[in-house]
């Protein structure tokens, strides 16, 4: 059940409907509303689970004045439940403003977990996976991505690339001409769902294959350091 005044972060599945939490789904079932990014696909993510709930799209569109109207709910007792598209909330979503004022105006946040695509790529990546850097949606900007991994040349951790789906090719490339094309690398398409593939090789032959062969997908990106 939910509770009056709480903003709850709620994980959805990435991929696989099942791969939900009980607790998410009863946070959902019994929360006021629903915050997600645009109503058609949060009405669609509701209705996988058969809930019923007023949905309120908060995106970088509207998201000034729906944080304010969200804040004022919560400030009446109700309980509201953000969502992503996909996996975790907040990760490269809106929604870091509302966190904050709700932190600002004492309202409770709490997170309910669950299933996100960072871990299963580092899992599957083949590599040691005891320290990595998150090192998220670098730039869609040729330039600018590169001196962003001009930047992490020298890291030693794991890295940690997010990208959307139709910009693996021009990503592949520079990470071959800046990290080298000797580098390994696995990258996690399209998770937790039948098509799930892990491509493992270096970069300079990841760059090649999908030169030939474009795939378009939700994809995550595992460099490893050596």
């Amino acid at each position: 059940m939910s509770s009056p005044s709480i903003l709850y972060l709620v994980a959805i599945s990435i991929g696989n409907s099942r791969d939900i939490t009980l607790r998410a789904l009863d946070i959902l079932r019994h929360a006021d509303a629903v915050v997600c990014e645009e109503v058609k696909e949060g009405k669609r993510l509701l209705a996988a689970y058969e809930i019923e709930r007023d949905v309120i799209p908060l995106n970088e569109h509207n998201e000034g004045e729906q944080t304010d109207r969200i804040v004022d709910m919560l400030m009446d007792d109700k309980s509201i439940a953000l969502v992503s598209d996909a996996g975790s909330p907040l990760i490269a979503d809106p929604g870091t403003r509302l966190v904050q004022r709700c932190i600002e105006k004492n309202i409770t946040v709490t997170s309910i977990p669950g299933a996100n695509s960072i871990i299963p790529a580092l899992q599957l990546s083949g590599f040691s996976i005891d320290s990595y850097l998150y090192a998220g949606w670098l730039s869609p900007k040729r330039d600018i991505r590169q001196k962003q991994l001009r930047d992490l040349k020298k890291e030693k951790r794991l890295l940690v690339i997010l990208e959307a789906p139709y910009r693996i090719k021009p990503l592949l490339r520079d990470l071959k001409n800046i990290l080298g094309s000797e580098r390994r690398a696995a990258i996690a398409f399209d998770l937790t769902t039948e098509k799930e593939t892990i491509y493992r090789d270096t970069l300079g032959a990841l760059h090649k294959q999908f030169d030939r062969n474009p795939r378009k997908g939700e994809f995550v990106v595992i460099v490893n350091n050596r």
